[in-house]
């Protein structure tokens, strides 16, 4: 995560001053994400193969239980946490209920995200994400980190649990349906 002012050669020299503006913003086409955070432009990589790899492995999960009848999981959701932040997890569970809300102009929180960290991630960054999750009312988040191969599986912010190898990452309460092994997430 970068602030705006250490972006190389920004496409556009005005940037938005207001979440309003920002979400109108013609975000430059430079492979980077932006996010809003009370005023703050920051920037994040994109998803990198391997996230995406991660996200193909868990939506093969997700359809083989017939979990798309309830809902879907997508990548790099415009999440407007707070009137002052709007964050893009990196893949979040989104009900149709949710979605038709959404269909209709209201911002929603999605109540399951996942935060698949690359090398670019600082841990201070993912944890303040996930704290502003939780105030913004997620109930699961997963944190799961490649290199180690572990998952941080949070209910809360003082809830977590660490999962490796054959442990099994749960959804629940949102989505108890939806578990994995860790050794799944990275074959």
């Amino acid at each position: 995560m970068t602030a705006i002012s250490e972006i190389q050669s920004p496409i556009s020299t005005e940037l938005p001053k207001t979440l309003a503006e920002f979400l109108e913003w013609e975000q430059p086409l430079d492979g980077f994400k932006y996010e809003w955070n009370d005023g703050e432009i920051i920037q994040f990589s994109k998803m990198d193969k391997r996230q995406i790899y991660i996200y193909l492995l868990l939506n093969k999960v997700f359809n083989k239980k017939g979990l798309w009848e309830k809902g879907v999981l997508v990548t790099e959701y415009d999440t407007q946490l707070s009137p002052i932040q709007m964050r893009r997890p990196d893949i979040a569970y989104i009900t149709d209920e949710q979605g038709k809300r959404a269909n209709n102009g209201e911002d929603i929180v999605p109540e399951f995200v996942i935060e698949v960290t690359s090398t670019n991630d600082k841990p201070y960054q993912i944890e303040k994400k996930i704290t502003e999750y939780f105030k913004a009312g997620v109930k699961v988040v997963w944190n799961i980190l490649p290199e180690p191969e572990l998952v941080y599986v949070y209910t809360s912010r003082k809830q977590v649990q660490i999962c490796m190898e054959d442990d099994i990452c749960s959804a629940a309460p949102v989505l108890p349906e939806f578990e994995v092994k860790v050794s799944e997430i990275f074959e």
